[in-house]
């Protein structure tokens, strides 16, 4: 089997994480990763947060705490809520590591032994108030672009665009909020991109007709535009310093990597952390050197991050003039919003991640955001929507299902899984119909197609419910008790089929709906097409018990709960 290297967008160490953060990165990658797993293939699933700049350093700063503390304390909450998520890193490390250090220096030494960095004299905001210079987020304006009048000075956090401090209009320090600015000499490390854009675009091109084309497009934009070279180091008291053994002067003053410089190079940094805790057993370079044939790379991010992901870190690498590995897929993600308006960390506009674990368990919202997640374009979370999908597919089709067949069987049965006659003319057209499902199931999730694979389990687990509406063991009992045993064996063999694979999905009620029967190494990891042609792997005689309710219906009062707490539009 193909080994898998995963990542996803690093989360920013700055606050919990909204909804349109988790399914626009960590959650699909979690799906797959699950998916390649229980398919036999090595997966390596990397993420970690994302600690170095600005906004780290302005909220030590508003909680009175030394940024490493608070670095620290905010990867620990924010792993806490990915470990309520079920998200099943192999590792989630911090780009403030050692490792990260390390590999980020060496980078930086490489480009500029190939003369990829030049360190030039630039002008830059300064700050009579604050006493300082400011870097690019310490400035907060109005976007030249699209007039949004919250932009930071590196990006628009409306329109995406990359921006200077100098580009904002009506600019003011995002410290004191002072608008006496001025604009005085300092010198930084530059990356030359310009002179790597012929090799990104041949690069970028390599992969047309392959990524989709959400990120495609983007990158293809960007390169259109041009190149341009771009400071890579900033004035803060936070990040990976300089080094002293190349650049002297500036080590002196301080300068530290800018965090997009260093951000995607702890992809490699958090492997070497998982590799550095048992480096008997674990090798982070047969991961990311030299393995362009061995290791299939496939990325998960939302379309804010593509042109950092497809053009300015594969600059990066190539100007390295190393063998380390370079994506392969880029999945990329548009936004998911809310009531049609942005979710927004900054703003507090939206369910955020810790919240939503408060209202009800992981299961309920990793399904949901994968059914809707969006690949093609925005898509819009509602209450309405949540309640009415939380409803129909998990309670009523998946969850009633389980619960009748295993009540109905244990009432009239007992406790064992009953024998009854032989499948007949309805379970043979049903296990081809599940065969048939199942392999539509794997193509989509092979293609990282996850809405139409949440569609193709969604009718896997409708199968079950047409397949006991048709057979209808409550009426068949009465006059044919084998038929309904037979028909009751085989619902059970399609709840063990479920739980199988459904488990990328929603992991918890898996497992739930898994260990309701007694089986004896009960090994299976998947579900082959004759398998679930023959729908036998709970045999006759096997113990099961009923679990507890796996989805509740929500309410009316639920849902107007929901609303008065978070709103019912956007702010």
């Amino acid at each position: 089997m193909a080994r898998h290297l995963i990542t996803s967008a690093l989360p920013y160490i700055n606050g919990i994480k909204h909804l349109g953060n988790m399914v626009g990165s960590m959650l699909p990658a979690d799906v797959y990763s699950r998916y390649l797993r229980q398919r036999g293939h090595d997966v390596l699933y990397i993420c970690a947060t994302d600690e170095h700049g600005t906004p780290a350093e302005l909220a030590a700063k508003e909680q009175g705490l030394p940024v490493a503390d608070f670095c620290a304390q905010a990867h620990d909450a924010q792993k806490a809520v990915y470990d309520g998520f079920a998200l099943a890193f192999d590792y989630f490390g911090r780009s403030s590591s050692p490792q990260n250090v390390e590999i980020t220096q060496h980078f930086a030494r490489k480009l500029n032994e190939n003369g990829f960095i030049e360190e030039r004299a630039i002008r830059q905001v300064y700050s009579p108030a604050d006493g300082r210079f400011l870097p690019d987020r310490y400035v907060e304006g109005t976007c030249p672009h699209c007039g949004y009048d919250k932009a930071r000075g590196d990006q628009c956090e409306n329109c995406t665009r990359v921006l200077d401090p100098t580009d904002l209009i009506e600019p003011r320090s995002a410290i004191s909020g002072s608008t006496d600015l001025e604009v005085r000499e300092t010198k930084h490390l530059f990356l030359l991109q310009s002179k790597l854009q012929r090799e990104v675009m041949e690069w970028v091109a390599r992969h047309d007709g392959v990524w989709p084309h959400l990120a495609s497009s983007i990158a293809h934009k960007w390169l259109t535009e041009g190149l341009h070279d771009r400071a890579i180091t900033r004035d803060l008291d936070w990040g990976v310093p300089v080094p002293a053994d190349t650049w002297p002067e500036l080590a002196a003053e301080g300068k530290v990597f800018y965090v997009w410089f260093d951000a995607p190079i702890e992809y490699l940094g958090a492997t070497k952390e998982w590799s550095d805790q048992d480096p008997e057993n674990r090798d982070w370079k047969s991961w990311w050197y030299d393995v362009d044939t061995d290791v299939r790379y496939t990325q998960f991010m939302a379309k804010d991050n593509v042109p950092f992901h497809t053009v300015m870190f594969p600059a990066t690498e190539l100007g390295i003039r190393e063998p380390w590995k370079k994506v392969d897929f880029v999945k990329a993600f548009n936004w998911l919003t809310y009531y049609g308006g942005k979710f927004s960390t900054s703003q507090k506009r939206g369910v955020f991640t810790d919240q939503a674990l408060e209202i009800l368990p992981a299961d309920y919202w990793r399904y949901f955001l994968i059914a809707n997640a969006p690949e093609s374009d925005d898509s819009s979370f509602t209450w309405e929507h949540f309640t009415a999908t939380v409803n129909k597919d998990l309670a009523d089709t998946l969850g009633n299902f389980v619960n009748r067949v295993l009540s109905f069987s244990k009432k009239r049965f007992g406790e064992e899984v009953p024998a009854g006659a032989e499948a007949g003319e309805a379970e043979t057209r049903l296990g081809e119909q599940i065969a048939e499902l199942l392999a539509e199931y794997e193509q989509h999730m092979e293609t990282l197609q996850f809405r139409k694979a949440a569609a193709a389990l969604r009718a896997l687990w409708s199968a079950g419910n047409s397949y006991l509406e048709e057979k209808a063991p409550w009426l068949e009992i009465k006059t044919d008790k084998d038929g309904a045993a037979l028909t009751l064996r085989t619902a059970m063999n399609l709840i063990h089929l479920y739980a199988v694979v459904s488990e990328p999905f929603i992991p918890t009620t898996a497992a739930a709906m898994r260990q309701a029967f007694a089986l004896k190494d009960d090994t299976a990891t998947w579900v082959s097409a004759d398998e679930a042609r023959s729908l036998t792997s709970v045999p006759a005689g096997t113990p099961f018990t009923v679990p507890p309710v796996l989805f509740a219906k929500l309410t009316d009062e639920d849902l107007e709960t929901y609303k008065e707490r978070f709103g019912g539009e956007p702010a």
